[in-house]
């Protein structure tokens, strides 16, 4: 783990540090699961740059969910990693989640892969876990249909975290029938 990666850590406990994920899981918990599942993609596929990688699996939700901004990012880990995470970041000026979900992926396939491979991870983790207990069956459906819309216009970037975002989808969608 180099240098940028542990001040990424440092800044999203520091920003992330009194957010839940999911029912009870402290938010550190799923930058976790991100980080890791980045990690098993990059060693079956060589060559992605790690540095970014990393930063951006850990750093992903920092501008969409705290109050740190664009200019600490661009400070602290430079443009390539401020552009990942922005590109990462939904647009909530856009006026619905299906709008701010396409423009992100726009900009998600504008960036390096390994920026693409940080939001195939995301949804990696989050159908990992059951649904909120507040979620109602609508909200679940429609999470596994962008799921789907992840995997379809991303996967191109890396045929392992497209493998497994598929797999995460199936099983999800298995226990969304079973309950």
């Amino acid at each position: 783990m180099n240098d940028n990666c542990l001040r990424a850590w440092q800044l999203a406990g520091q920003y992330h540090a009194d957010q839940r994920y999911g029912d009870k899981l402290p938010y550190l918990y799923h930058l976790g699961q991100v980080y890791l599942q980045a990690t098993l993609v990059a060693e079956r596929e060589p060559g992605l740059d790690l540095n970014l990688l990393s930063c951006c699996a850990i750093l992903h939700d920092l501008l969409e969910d705290t109050t740190a901004t664009d200019a600490l990012l661009l400070a602290a880990f430079g443009p390539a990693v401020l552009a990942g995470v922005q590109a990462l970041t939904k647009d909530e000026t856009l006026p619905d989640k299906q709008q701010q979900m396409t423009d992100s992926l726009r900009r998600i396939r504008q960036q390096p892969r390994e920026v693409a491979i940080v939001k195939m991870c995301d949804r990696i983790s989050n159908l990992s876990l059951q649904p909120p207990s507040w979620w109602t069956k609508e909200k679940t459906d429609r999470y596994l249909q962008e799921g789907q819309l992840i995997a379809r216009e991303l996967g191109s970037f890396s045929s392992v975290a497209h493998a497994l975002l598929l797999q995460k989808i199936e099983a999800y969608g298995q226990t969304r029938l079973a309950s």
